[in-house]
């Protein structure tokens, strides 16, 4: 029962952080917050959220850089296969460095390299979105120790 529980609240908290970002690009259009690659930090800071990969600095340093990297790479080099795995090959070796890594990062690369986007990506929606799913996952898991008393 205890484990049904926690697994509501962990999907209720990842509908509600999903719902938010989307809902912020649905009522304005100069910002994005959602990207693809939260959904999969959703399963990790709401499913596992003791898990090393969902806590707050790999989530926030794991997106950045994994970002930093795509968009470095969108300014210099051109999107081939060859400068994709570079990219990522990259990503995933300072997310490792730095200890800081997070699994769904690891995609930043890839989706900003073949969306062309730039350095404002870097904080919309990478930077404000990764602390809006950090905040609620850190509400989420209050939430989660007055409901099973952990």
């Amino acid at each position: 029962m205890k484990q049904h529980i926690l697994s509501i609240v962990a999907g209720l908290g990842a509908m509600i952080a999903i719902f938010l970002l989307a809902l912020v690009d649905d009522l304005q259009h100069e910002y994005i917050l959602l990207m693809a690659p939260f959904g999969a930090t959703a399963v990790l800071v709401f499913g596992v959220p003791d898990s090393p990969l969902a806590q707050p600095k790999n989530v926030i340093l794991g997106h950045l850089m994994t970002a930093f990297i795509g968009v470095m790479f969108v300014m210099f080099l051109p999107v081939e296969p060859w400068s994709l795995a570079l990219a990522t090959g990259l990503g995933v070796t300072a997310m490792l460095m730095t200890k800081t890594t997070h699994p769904p990062a690891g995609a930043n690369p890839i989706l900003i390299m073949i969306a062309g986007q730039g350095w404002e990506f870097l904080v919309f929606p990478v930077l404000i979105g990764a602390v809006i799913i950090v905040v609620i996952g850190k509400l989420m898991a209050s939430i989660r120790l007055g409901i099973v008393g952990e």
